[in-house]
């Protein structure tokens, strides 16, 4: 994110039904005020005037279509800073095609190898395929993270949260970055899961994973070739 960080933007709303989330708030309930584009338009520039290194948009599938409004504003008036489309992951081709040539970095979640657990957990039952079709249009947009002096500016960047019990699916979610995407892959491999939420209702993520799950999920990570995954 560099010296002057990112300019988070989170849009209140989600497409999925994490039990789990940790702004869940925001996500499912409805946290946060309504604002007009032309004001959107507005904190995209004021971010970009106080020294962000780009615009940071979470959770926007669901307002794509005022997003692109208000960024062609922006744009318009000035607004030079990256892009970045920072998702849950369970997003359509249809719609990524729409972002062609306005996004300059996806940051997609890859949540879960299982569908049976995505749908358990997130309410999303068609979850892998979803993500696996969504990572190939981005990467096929903007390829393999291109870093300049310490800073992303185009590229795809993937996030693994490891769960406890291995409920992430870790091993067939990084097989297939490797295989289908790219071994160039930029994969934060996240180990900061703690129970929230509603994540006390279920007995198999009602805890912090160990270090020891995290150690064998970089280890994988490894032992598959993928030379940017690690804690970043």
């Amino acid at each position: 994110v560099g010296r002057y960080g990112s300019g988070t933007i989170f849009f209140s709303g989600c497409n999925l039904g994490c039990v789990f989330c940790q702004n869940f708030t925001i996500s499912q309930l409805g946290e946060g005020e309504e604002i007009s584009v032309a004001d959107l338009a507005r904190i995209m520039l004021r971010l970009e005037r106080m020294g962000c290194h780009n615009v940071n948009l979470v959770t926007p599938t669901h307002q794509a279509p005022m997003i692109l409004e208000a960024l062609a504003l922006a744009r318009d008036q000035g607004l030079e800073i990256p892009l970045v489309w920072n998702c849950g992951g369970y997003e359509s081709v249809e719609a990524l095609k729409l972002l062609e040539g306005v996004v300059d970095i996806y940051m997609p979640d890859f949540k879960y190898g299982d569908n049976r657990v995505a749908a358990r957990l997130s309410s999303a039952p068609d979850y892998f395929e979803r993500a696996c079709e969504a990572l190939r249009e981005m990467h096929r947009q903007v390829g393999d993270l291109v870093v300049r002096n310490g800073l992303a500016v185009r590229g795809l960047l993937v996030r693994h949260l490891v769960l406890p019990n291995d409920l992430a699916g870790t091993e067939r979610v990084l097989r297939f970055i490797r295989d289908e995407i790219s071994p160039n892959t930029y994969v934060n491999l996240m180990a900061q899961y703690y129970p929230t939420h509603r994540a006390w209702e279920y007995p198999e993520i009602a805890r912090r994973i160990t270090s020891e799950e995290y150690k064998r999920a970089l280890a994988l990570a490894q032992s598959l070739g993928l030379r940017r995954a690690g804690p970043h």
